[in-house]
């Protein structure tokens, strides 16, 4: 299930400032948090969906490389995103 454009926004504005700012790492960290998480429901029900599965698996790829630049380039930007997401325990 795709994220309504009314959810997208208010996610863009919570970490990008503006509903404009789409290309900040943090949105993008936020963004694919959110997709990542649907997807996983979605295999939990359909769990032979291999096609699924490795569009799951490049989502986290992506995630993992977004925030590694996040962390090598603002360590207080990266620490802010996962305390705000919950990504780390």
């Amino acid at each position: 299930m795709s994220l309504s454009k009314e959810f997208k926004e208010e996610i863009i504005t919570k970490f990008g400032g503006t509903d404009k700012n789409t290309g900040k790492a943090e949105v993008q960290v936020a963004l694919f948090s959110n997709r990542i998480s649907d997807l996983t429901g979605h295999l939990q029900k359909h769990p032979k969906d291999k096609h699924s599965r490795r569009g799951l698996l490049m989502l986290v790829s992506k995630r993992k490389k977004a925030l590694k630049y996040l962390q090598n380039v603002a360590i207080d930007r990266y620490r802010q995103v996962i305390a705000d997401l919950d990504l780390r325990k």
